[in-house]
């Protein structure tokens, strides 16, 4: 039977673990079942990438991006169907920006689909040990029956650095540039936190903000999982407490029993838990996505602790809230492998079209505002959500009387006239919806999904993820 997670202050998971031994140095509900969002791209890059190192396709493969892809919800680059990429480039797009749209064309390549992905997902992460783990889809966007756990994710990170050393790069990447737009890494450790190198965020309402990260200190690196923060800046300070805590281990030992391995933690059947509320509910001041910059909830006893022993030149507070490093972004394009000039033009026609769609979305803005002026309303017609009817209240007039000067005009289409025109004492009526019909998929749509919202992974209430995300 399936138990409920207990209520606690802040519902969320944590655990710290050594890369090379799977030594588990701190847990909480680290086995509870949880909603991944975008760090399912995790899982979507391993695969992708075992595919390349066993031959089945190359980083120079060009894939199209189908009406599948193209239809995914945000975060994405958002090309249209029939535009070709490299898969190096698509992985660099899903991890850095978390497309969904790119995650998909992965899947489509490799697996033919993205069911028939999604089961190469499955199976790899039965493989792997991954006991809490089932996947539907290679973005993370909210799906029933999308689940994983902190320890499932730990192993996860765990087998993408045991078994592709060589492709570790994509899960460490500080920032891309296409056109002339510059995307940098959701994970707030990159560029901030002093030897993070991984690996991927995943924020959707039901799941809140996910994050797996890691970090090497003289030649010791540790992983560390937060999933269910408040905010993007939120996760990233808890993910460095933790990597602080693991790297003053040597000192704090004598505090703490020992918990085993990563793989001997005992997962727990249960419910994962549905944050949408807090996330995404009416109390919270602004829209919720995986660019999340709220302040972060300091946990000042953590800092405490730390201080008391080998205090850091900076608290992980500090350090996420600064600025990043200076780095310079890594090109990405559309179309084949290009190299020197050819990059750099390739670079240019990509800018030139981002260019072209801009305009082309301002001048759609400029003509729906001109066509937003004042007129008469349409029987039945719709407007900011309520079906209004405007009733003319002017003097009627004769049938047959026209004005002293009157032109020629061309008939207007009935729709475009008043439904009923009464005597001037006639009020105006609104009419209002009886009720929304209950549409569970709607209510957990990501935040990206609202008019004016940072783009985000919907939280369903079975599942979506850096939907920004996020999924």
């Amino acid at each position: 039977m399936l138990t409920a997670l207990p209520r606690i202050a802040s519902a969320e998971a944590l655990l710290l673990v050594e890369a090379d031994t799977g030594k588990v140095l701190q847990a909480e509900n680290a086995t509870y079942p949880w909603y991944p969002a975008s760090v399912t791209k995790i899982m979507t890059a391993y695969v992708t990438l075992k595919a390349v190192k066993e031959g089945r396709l190359a980083l120079d493969s060009l894939l199209t991006v189908s009406p599948v892809a193209a239809a995914q919800s945000p975060s994405k680059m958002g090309f249209a169907p029939g535009t070709q990429l490299t898969v190096d480039n698509a992985l660099k797009m899903m991890m850095v920006k978390s497309a969904n749209d790119m995650a998909v064309v992965l899947a489509e390549g490799v697996g033919g689909s993205v069911d028939g992905f999604s089961e190469m997902m499955n199976t790899t992460a039965q493989r792997l040990g991954m006991t809490q783990t089932h996947y539907v889809n290679p973005n993370g966007l909210p799906a029933e029956g999308q689940v994983t756990s902190a320890r499932d994710l730990a192993i996860l990170a765990r087998a993408m650095l045991r078994d592709l050393p060589e492709y570790e790069y994509f899960v460490h990447i500080p920032a891309i540039r296409f056109g002339k737009r510059v995307t940098h890494n959701f994970n707030k450790l990159i560029g901030r936190y002093p030897g993070a190198d991984g690996f991927k965020t995943g924020f959707i309402c039901a799941s809140g903000y996910n994050l797996v990260a890691s970090a090497t200190r003289n030649g010791r690196r540790l992983i560390a999982v937060v999933l269910g923060a408040n905010s993007g800046q939120d996760r990233a300070v808890k993910a460095a407490q933790l990597l602080e805590r693991g790297f003053s281990a040597n000192t704090l030992a004598w505090l703490t029993p020992s918990l085993g391995t990563v793989d001997n933690l005992a997962p727990i059947d249960a419910t994962p838990p549905n944050l949408r509320d807090e996330m995404c509910g009416p109390k919270r001041k602004r829209p919720a996505s995986d660019e999340d910059e709220q302040v972060a909830s300091v946990i000042a006893n953590g800092d405490t602790m730390l201080s008391m022993f080998s205090p850091p030149a900076l608290r992980p507070v500090d350090m996420i809230a600064a600025a990043p490093a200076p780095t310079e972004p890594i090109q990405v394009y559309t179309g084949p492998t290009r190299t020197g000039a050819d990059l750099i033009a390739a670079a240019a026609r990509d800018a030139e079209r981002q260019a072209a769609a801009g305009k082309k979305t301002t001048t759609s803005k400029k003509s729906a505002k001109r066509n937003d002026a004042p007129k008469e309303a349409a029987a039945g017609e719709k407007q900011n959500g309520r079906t209004t009817v405007t009733i003319d209240t002017s003097k009627p007039k004769p049938a047959n009387a026209k004005p002293a000067n009157a032109k020629p005009v061309t008939a207007k289409p009935a729709a475009a006239k008043p439904a009923s025109a009464k005597p001037a004492s006639a009020k105006q009526a609104t009419t209002k919806p009886a009720g929304k019909p209950g549409t569970p998929a709607a209510t957990d749509r990501p935040a990206a999904a609202k008019p004016k919202a940072a783009a985000a992974s919907p939280g369903p209430k079975s599942a979506s993820g850096e939907a920004k995300p996020g999924t």
